[in-house]
Order: C-alpha cells, then sequence, then structure tokens
C-alpha cells in the first residue's frame, strides 16, 4: 500500500533551517511497530502518523515517534501536523485562511489555530494541553557543569539554577551563565545518563538555556539534548518551552497580564529556529500557554508500506 507522506520544516519560514519533520498522512492500520520502524527509517527527530479522529468533531488522531521511543506529546509535530493538515485540505488554492483545529494526542486533546497567507509560510499555534510542572529531584551543579564540558561557575545565570520540568514530556532546565557559554557546550551522552532524573519511567532530557539571542528579537537562546529519545541534538524543541515555561514564570515571578517571548534554539547546528510562547498569568498563576511557529513544505512523496 502507498502511504503519502510530507517533510516539513517546523519553527521557520525558511527551508532546510527549523527541525524537520516527516508527515505520514496515512497512517490507520499501521501497528506500533510499523510506526517505530518508519520513524527509524526516517531517522528525524520526530515523525507523526495521521490517522482518523476518534471524536468526529476532531480532525485527526497523531501518534509521534521519536527514533527511540513514542512521545505522549510534542511541539514540532503538533505545529507541523496542523500546517501540514490545513495545506492539504486547501490545496493550494492560494487564498488566505484561519481556522480552529482538535488534534488528538496520547497527552489528550490539542486545540491548534492555523493562519494561513498566500505569500508566507503557514504559522500554527496550539494551546498547551498541560501546565508545566516542577518535579523534585537532586541536581548536582558541577555534575551538569562535567556532562556539558563547562566550568561550574557557568552554571546558572542571576536566580536562575537547575531545575526538573515537565508539561507531557520531562527537561531538566540548564541555564547557563550567557550566549558564549551555551555555543561551548561539548554534551556527553554517556556521563548524562548516569547522572540524569527519570520521570514517568523514562530519563530525562538536556535543555540548556540563556538569555538573549543571536535574532535581535529573541528572548531566550536554547539547545537541546535527548539521547535516551535517539536525538543527538534537537534544532527545535516545543515539548521543552511547554516545560520551560514553568522555569520562567517560577523564576521571572511574572506578574498578571499577557507575556510574549521568542525562543530561538538550533542556531548551533545551522537549523536556527524561532518557537513563539504565549503567557497569560492571572492571580499569580499561568491561566493559559500557547505555542506556536511557522512551518513550510520542503519533500512529498509515498511510502510503499
Amino acid at each position: 500500500m502507498a502511504r503519502r507522506f510530507a517533510i516539513y520544516d517546523v519553527f521557520t519560514a525558511n527551508r532546510l533551517e527549523g527541525n524537520p519533520l516527516a508527515v505520514v498522512f496515512d497512517g490507520d492500520e499501521l501497528s506500533d511497530a510499523a510506526m517505530q520502524a518508519i520513524a527509524c527509517e526516517f531517522n528525524l527527530s520526530e515523525t507523526v502518523f495521521v490517522k482518523p479522529a476518534e471524536n468526529p468533531a476532531h480532525a485527526a488522531r497523531l501518534r509521534i515517534f521519536t527514533p527511540g521511543y513514542e512521545l505522549p506529546f510534542a511541539g514540532h509535530p503538533t505545529v507541523g501536523a496542523a500546517v501540514a493538515l490545513a495545506e492539504a485540505a486547501r490545496d493550494g488554492d492560494g487564498e488566505d485562511y484561519d481556522l480552529v483545529q482538535v488534534l488528538e494526542e496520547n497527552v489528550g486533546p490539542v486545540r491548534c489555530a492555523v493562519r494561513l497567507r498566500a505569500q508566507s509560510a503557514t504559522f500554527a499555534e496550539f494551546d498547551m494541553p498541560r501546565k508545566s510542572v516542577q518535579i523534585s529531584a537532586k541536581l548536582d551543579r558541577q555534575e551538569i557543569a562535567n556532562t556539558l564540558s563547562l566550568k561550574a561557575t557557568q552554571i546558572g545565570f542571576e536566580n536562575h539554577v537547575p531545575t526538573f520540568w515537565s508539561a507531557g514530556v520531562p527537561f531538566v532546565m540548564i541555564p547557563v551563565h550567557d550566549m558564549a557559554a551555551a555555543a561551548a557546550v561539548e554534551f556527553d551522552a554517556a556521563l548524562w545518563e548516569k547522572i540524569t532524573p527519570i520521570a514517568d519511567g523514562r530519563l530525562a532530557s538536556a535543555y540548556v538555556y540563556c538569555r538573549g539571542g543571536i535574532n535581535h528579537v529573541a528572548r531566550f537562546h536554547a539547545r537541546m539534548f535527548a539521547p535516551a529519545m535517539g536525538i543527538v541534538e534537537d534544532p527545535a524543541t516545543g515539548a521543552a518551552v511547554a516545560a520551560l515555561s514553568g522555569a520562567i514564570h517560577y523564576f521571572d515571578q511574572l506578574i498578571d497580564g499577557h507575556h510574549p517571548f521568542l525562543i530561538e534554539q538550533g542556531v548551533e547546528m545551522g537549523r536556527p529556529s524561532l518557537l513563539h510562547l504565549h503567557l497569560d498569568v492571572s492571580g499569580g498563576e499561568i491561566a493559559t500557554a500557547r505555542i506556536g511557529g511557522q512551518a513550510v513544505k520542503t519533500a512529498a512523496g509515498e511510502l510503499y508500506l
């Protein structure tokens, strides 16, 4: 059976930048083992399989796989799949169009807004299905520094220190002093696996961040390493930004109101990405949170499976 697929570069408006994603449109009747094997075949950070929605009011059911295992939720597959489905539905008619669709993921239903414009890459934004929650963990600054090939004095900035957060996928948030420290990171995957905490039965990934960015509009600069997922380094990680929202609110003590952030990632990989994070704070707590970005199709074809 021929199954349609497309490759999208996500969290960018430029082809061959951002985070590449494989979208398999005809995912129905594929077994878990087959989807995992196909994800390994593409060998991208994530492959998303589109299946019929269980609720007829929803757009689709998504299954998300890294080369290592399935994820309950991930940001760049959500944005990429929302864009791919919207563009396929419009069939390149060239008209400006806005729509809202609900995608069913293992984490639960995810509401997405999509903005198609004739003269620019399509933008999609989703409501975070879960709020970021801090997880208790013993994190040693020197051990973390050793894993990153940095000095202990380069770990942390202002009042930000390493912490453990999850909004569906767990990440150790590692603040570093500045962009020079972030650029100097040489990640030791073997050492990381010895020191990283576990949540939901899996090793946490490392999310390194600092203030500023190469792009002048960026509020934070980040890198992400996930050896347990089979990802050496990821150029854009929506699930990590979802987790980061908790750390930003916790350390920066955001006041009530709307707070927009742009986070850049993938710069050191030559795949620059921009991730939009919007937080609405009420009563001292995050009331709502949204993550978005652009995506552009770079390839399309068929799988003969």
